[in-house]
Protein backbone atom coordinates (compact mmCIF):
# COMPACT_ATOMS: atom_id res chain seq x y z
CA UNK A 1 0.00 0.00 0.00
CA UNK A 2 1.16 3.49 -0.90
CA UNK A 3 1.64 6.67 1.21
CA UNK A 4 -1.61 7.82 -0.62
CA UNK A 5 -4.88 8.98 0.58
CA UNK A 6 -7.59 5.65 1.51
CA UNK A 7 -10.97 6.89 2.18
CA UNK A 8 -13.96 4.76 3.24
CA UNK A 9 -17.07 5.80 2.77
CA UNK A 10 -19.30 3.59 5.21
CA UNK A 11 -18.10 2.10 7.43
CA UNK A 12 -20.24 -0.95 8.86
CA UNK A 13 -18.98 -3.97 10.73
CA UNK A 14 -17.48 -5.29 7.23
CA UNK A 15 -15.56 -1.97 6.47
CA UNK A 16 -15.16 -1.62 10.16
CA UNK A 17 -13.55 -5.20 10.30
CA UNK A 18 -10.95 -4.98 7.55
CA UNK A 19 -10.04 -1.24 8.79
CA UNK A 20 -8.75 -2.52 11.90
CA UNK A 21 -7.27 -5.54 10.45
CA UNK A 22 -5.36 -2.73 8.34
CA UNK A 23 -4.54 -1.04 11.49
CA UNK A 24 -3.14 -3.59 13.42
CA UNK A 25 -0.54 -4.67 10.39
CA UNK A 26 0.45 -1.35 9.88
CA UNK A 27 -1.27 1.17 7.81
CA UNK A 28 -0.52 4.51 9.08
CA UNK A 29 -3.88 5.80 10.85
CA UNK A 30 -2.93 9.21 9.58
CA UNK A 31 -3.72 8.30 5.98
CA UNK A 32 -7.31 7.20 6.33
CA UNK A 33 -10.65 9.35 6.26
CA UNK A 34 -13.54 7.61 7.26
CA UNK A 35 -17.10 9.41 6.17
CA UNK A 36 -20.23 8.55 7.94
CA UNK A 37 -23.27 10.78 8.93
CA UNK A 38 -22.95 9.54 12.65
CA UNK A 39 -19.17 11.16 12.83
CA UNK A 40 -18.88 8.24 15.18
CA UNK A 41 -15.26 7.62 15.71
CA UNK A 42 -13.48 4.61 14.31
CA UNK A 43 -10.12 3.98 15.42
CA UNK A 44 -7.65 6.10 17.31
CA UNK A 45 -5.91 8.79 14.47
CA UNK A 46 -8.36 7.84 12.11
CA UNK A 47 -9.88 10.81 10.84
CA UNK A 48 -14.03 10.55 10.93
CA UNK A 49 -15.90 13.58 9.12
CA UNK A 50 -19.80 13.73 8.35
CA UNK A 51 -19.73 14.82 4.43
CA UNK A 52 -16.86 14.03 2.10
CA UNK A 53 -14.25 16.91 2.59
CA UNK A 54 -14.83 19.66 0.19
CA UNK A 55 -11.44 20.91 0.11
CA UNK A 56 -9.64 17.47 -0.24
CA UNK A 57 -8.07 16.50 -3.57
CA UNK A 58 -9.73 12.60 -4.46
CA UNK A 59 -8.18 9.59 -2.79
CA UNK A 60 -5.89 7.59 -3.94
CA UNK A 61 -8.36 4.41 -3.18
CA UNK A 62 -12.23 4.62 -2.00
CA UNK A 63 -13.50 1.86 -0.26
CA UNK A 64 -17.35 1.77 -0.70
CA UNK A 65 -18.60 0.14 2.77
CA UNK A 66 -22.52 1.57 2.67
CA UNK A 67 -25.53 -0.87 2.67
CA UNK A 68 -26.14 -1.69 -1.38
CA UNK A 69 -29.24 -0.03 -1.36
CA UNK A 70 -27.75 3.66 -0.08
CA UNK A 71 -25.20 2.88 -3.71
CA UNK A 72 -28.17 5.70 -5.16
CA UNK A 73 -27.76 8.37 -2.32
CA UNK A 74 -23.47 8.22 -2.29
CA UNK A 75 -23.07 7.86 -5.90
CA UNK A 76 -20.34 10.25 -7.50
CA UNK A 77 -18.86 11.06 -4.31
CA UNK A 78 -15.10 11.85 -3.68
CA UNK A 79 -14.06 9.69 -6.36
CA UNK A 80 -11.53 10.91 -9.16
CA UNK A 81 -9.93 9.69 -12.32
CA UNK A 82 -6.59 8.54 -10.33
CA UNK A 83 -8.81 6.91 -7.56
CA UNK A 84 -9.59 3.19 -7.34
CA UNK A 85 -13.51 2.33 -6.66
CA UNK A 86 -13.17 -0.66 -4.32
CA UNK A 87 -16.67 -1.95 -3.66
CA UNK A 88 -17.75 -4.57 -0.81
CA UNK A 89 -21.48 -4.22 -1.83
CA UNK A 90 -23.06 -7.48 -2.91
CA UNK A 91 -25.01 -7.57 -6.06
CA UNK A 92 -23.28 -4.17 -7.48
CA UNK A 93 -22.26 -4.82 -10.71
CA UNK A 94 -19.13 -3.21 -12.46
CA UNK A 95 -21.72 -1.45 -14.50
CA UNK A 96 -23.77 -0.26 -11.60
CA UNK A 97 -20.78 0.92 -9.99
CA UNK A 98 -19.83 2.77 -12.93
CA UNK A 99 -22.72 4.39 -13.30
CA UNK A 100 -22.73 5.92 -9.73
CA UNK A 101 -19.20 6.65 -10.01
CA UNK A 102 -18.39 7.55 -13.73
CA UNK A 103 -15.41 10.06 -12.83
CA UNK A 104 -13.66 6.92 -10.68
CA UNK A 105 -10.15 5.10 -12.28
CA UNK A 106 -10.07 1.22 -11.56
CA UNK A 107 -13.36 -0.54 -10.20
CA UNK A 108 -12.98 -3.73 -8.21
CA UNK A 109 -15.26 -5.54 -6.82
CA UNK A 110 -14.49 -7.78 -3.33
CA UNK A 111 -16.24 -10.28 -1.24
CA UNK A 112 -14.83 -10.52 2.12
CA UNK A 113 -16.03 -12.22 4.86
CA UNK A 114 -16.18 -11.31 8.52
CA UNK A 115 -13.28 -13.17 9.90
CA UNK A 116 -10.62 -10.54 7.92
CA UNK A 117 -11.13 -9.06 11.54
CA UNK A 118 -8.32 -11.83 12.35
CA UNK A 119 -6.45 -11.93 9.37
CA UNK A 120 -8.24 -15.15 8.44
CA UNK A 121 -11.20 -14.16 6.52
CA UNK A 122 -11.74 -15.55 3.01
CA UNK A 123 -11.92 -12.37 0.28
CA UNK A 124 -12.82 -12.72 -3.64
CA UNK A 125 -12.34 -10.43 -6.31
CA UNK A 126 -13.34 -9.03 -9.62
CA UNK A 127 -12.08 -6.50 -11.96
CA UNK A 128 -13.00 -6.41 -15.57
CA UNK A 129 -8.72 -6.33 -16.26
CA UNK A 130 -6.24 -7.56 -13.75
CA UNK A 131 -4.34 -3.83 -14.54
CA UNK A 132 -1.48 -2.49 -12.21
CA UNK A 133 -4.24 -1.29 -10.01
CA UNK A 134 -6.29 -3.66 -9.61
CA UNK A 135 -3.27 -6.01 -8.14
CA UNK A 136 -2.35 -3.04 -5.64
CA UNK A 137 -5.78 -4.27 -4.15
CA UNK A 138 -5.24 -7.99 -3.89
CA UNK A 139 -1.95 -7.05 -2.52
CA UNK A 140 -3.61 -4.46 -0.24
CA UNK A 141 -6.56 -7.41 0.70
CA UNK A 142 -3.69 -9.80 1.59
CA UNK A 143 -3.07 -9.07 5.48
CA UNK A 144 -7.03 -9.60 5.79
CA UNK A 145 -6.62 -13.66 4.58
CA UNK A 146 -6.63 -15.52 1.62
CA UNK A 147 -7.21 -13.31 -1.84
CA UNK A 148 -8.67 -15.01 -4.50
CA UNK A 149 -9.82 -13.66 -8.17
CA UNK A 150 -12.59 -14.61 -9.99
CA UNK A 151 -12.70 -14.53 -14.06
CA UNK A 152 -16.64 -14.00 -14.32
CA UNK A 153 -18.05 -11.17 -12.48
CA UNK A 154 -21.61 -13.68 -11.68
CA UNK A 155 -18.77 -15.87 -9.89
CA UNK A 156 -19.00 -13.42 -6.71
CA UNK A 157 -22.80 -14.58 -6.19
CA UNK A 158 -21.13 -18.26 -6.09
CA UNK A 159 -18.50 -16.69 -3.68
CA UNK A 160 -21.28 -14.65 -1.54
CA UNK A 161 -23.35 -17.76 -0.74
CA UNK A 162 -20.04 -19.82 0.25
CA UNK A 163 -17.43 -17.45 1.85
CA UNK A 164 -19.45 -14.54 2.65
CA UNK A 165 -22.17 -16.14 4.35
CA UNK A 166 -20.76 -18.97 5.09
CA UNK A 167 -19.64 -18.23 8.72
CA UNK A 168 -23.10 -17.15 9.37
CA UNK A 169 -24.11 -21.06 8.36
CA UNK A 170 -21.07 -22.16 10.23
CA UNK A 171 -22.02 -20.55 13.41
CA UNK A 172 -25.61 -21.68 12.93
CA UNK A 173 -23.56 -25.33 12.81
CA UNK A 174 -21.93 -25.15 15.92
CA UNK A 175 -24.91 -24.03 17.46
CA UNK A 176 -26.53 -27.06 16.31
CA UNK A 177 -23.48 -29.18 17.14
CA UNK A 178 -23.84 -28.14 20.85
CA UNK A 179 -27.32 -28.30 21.51
CA UNK A 180 -26.88 -31.96 20.18
CA UNK A 181 -24.80 -32.26 23.01
CA UNK A 182 -26.71 -31.48 25.21
CA UNK A 183 -29.82 -33.11 23.82
CA UNK A 184 -27.72 -36.35 24.27
CA UNK A 185 -27.17 -35.38 28.24
CA UNK A 186 -24.49 -32.67 28.47
CA UNK A 187 -25.45 -29.76 30.24
CA UNK A 188 -25.72 -26.81 27.77
CA UNK A 189 -23.11 -24.56 28.75
CA UNK A 190 -20.39 -27.46 28.72
CA UNK A 191 -22.26 -28.50 25.52
CA UNK A 192 -21.51 -25.10 23.81
CA UNK A 193 -17.86 -25.13 25.01
CA UNK A 194 -16.76 -28.22 23.92
CA UNK A 195 -18.70 -27.50 20.72
CA UNK A 196 -16.75 -24.64 19.77
CA UNK A 197 -13.38 -26.15 20.93
CA UNK A 198 -14.21 -29.14 18.60
CA UNK A 199 -15.10 -26.38 15.83
CA UNK A 200 -11.90 -24.46 16.35
CA UNK A 201 -9.45 -27.26 16.42
CA UNK A 202 -11.11 -29.37 13.44
CA UNK A 203 -10.63 -26.38 11.33
CA UNK A 204 -6.85 -25.51 12.52
CA UNK A 205 -6.09 -29.28 11.74
CA UNK A 206 -7.83 -29.08 8.60
CA UNK A 207 -5.78 -26.22 7.17
CA UNK A 208 -2.68 -27.42 8.65
CA UNK A 209 -3.07 -31.14 6.92
CA UNK A 210 -2.09 -31.98 3.68
CA UNK A 211 -5.38 -33.91 3.34
CA UNK A 212 -8.55 -33.03 2.35
CA UNK A 213 -11.39 -32.87 5.13
CA UNK A 214 -13.27 -35.92 3.44
CA UNK A 215 -9.80 -38.12 4.16
CA UNK A 216 -9.40 -36.60 7.45
CA UNK A 217 -12.93 -37.35 8.49
CA UNK A 218 -11.74 -41.19 6.87
CA UNK A 219 -9.34 -41.22 9.57
CA UNK A 220 -11.17 -40.31 12.72
CA UNK A 221 -14.03 -42.92 11.63
CA UNK A 222 -12.85 -46.80 12.34
CA UNK A 223 -15.33 -49.38 10.99
CA UNK A 224 -18.36 -50.17 13.37
CA UNK A 225 -17.14 -47.26 15.71
CA UNK A 226 -19.16 -44.32 17.12
CA UNK A 227 -17.92 -41.59 14.23
CA UNK A 228 -18.67 -44.40 11.76
CA UNK A 229 -22.20 -44.72 12.84
CA UNK A 230 -22.75 -40.57 13.10
CA UNK A 231 -21.38 -40.47 9.36
CA UNK A 232 -23.38 -42.76 7.94
CA UNK A 233 -26.38 -39.77 9.31
CA UNK A 234 -24.64 -37.03 7.32
CA UNK A 235 -23.65 -39.09 4.61
CA UNK A 236 -27.07 -40.07 3.95
CA UNK A 237 -29.47 -39.34 1.31
CA UNK A 238 -31.32 -36.68 3.25
CA UNK A 239 -28.10 -35.48 5.23
CA UNK A 240 -25.30 -32.93 5.30
CA UNK A 241 -24.52 -32.40 2.05
CA UNK A 242 -27.99 -31.93 0.51
CA UNK A 243 -29.03 -29.65 3.11
CA UNK A 244 -25.81 -27.64 2.53
CA UNK A 245 -26.21 -27.69 -1.21
CA UNK A 246 -30.02 -26.63 -1.25
CA UNK A 247 -28.88 -23.44 1.76
CA UNK A 248 -25.75 -22.28 -1.12
CA UNK A 249 -28.04 -22.45 -4.08
CA UNK A 250 -31.02 -19.95 -1.99
CA UNK A 251 -28.16 -17.51 -0.69
CA UNK A 252 -26.56 -17.85 -4.70
CA UNK A 253 -30.01 -16.69 -6.10
CA UNK A 254 -30.57 -14.51 -3.68
CA UNK A 255 -27.36 -12.56 -4.65
CA UNK A 256 -28.14 -12.50 -8.04
CA UNK A 257 -31.73 -11.01 -7.68
CA UNK A 258 -30.03 -8.67 -5.52
CA UNK A 259 -27.91 -7.89 -8.35
CA UNK A 260 -30.72 -7.36 -10.84
CA UNK A 261 -32.09 -4.65 -8.46
CA UNK A 262 -34.50 -7.58 -7.04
Amino acid sequence: MSNDAIWLLGCGNMAGAMLLRWLETGLDARRVTVIRPSGKPVAPGVRVVTAVPADDPPPAVLLLGVKPQKLGEVAGMAAGPETTLISILAGATVANLRAAFPAAGTIVRSMPNTPVALGKGAVALYAPSRTPEAEAVAAMMAPLGLVEWVEDEPMLDAVTALSGAGPAFLFRFIDALGAAGADIGLPPEQAARLALATIDGAAALAVAAGESPAMLAERVASPGGATRAGLNILDGEAGLAPLISRTLAAARQRSAELARGG
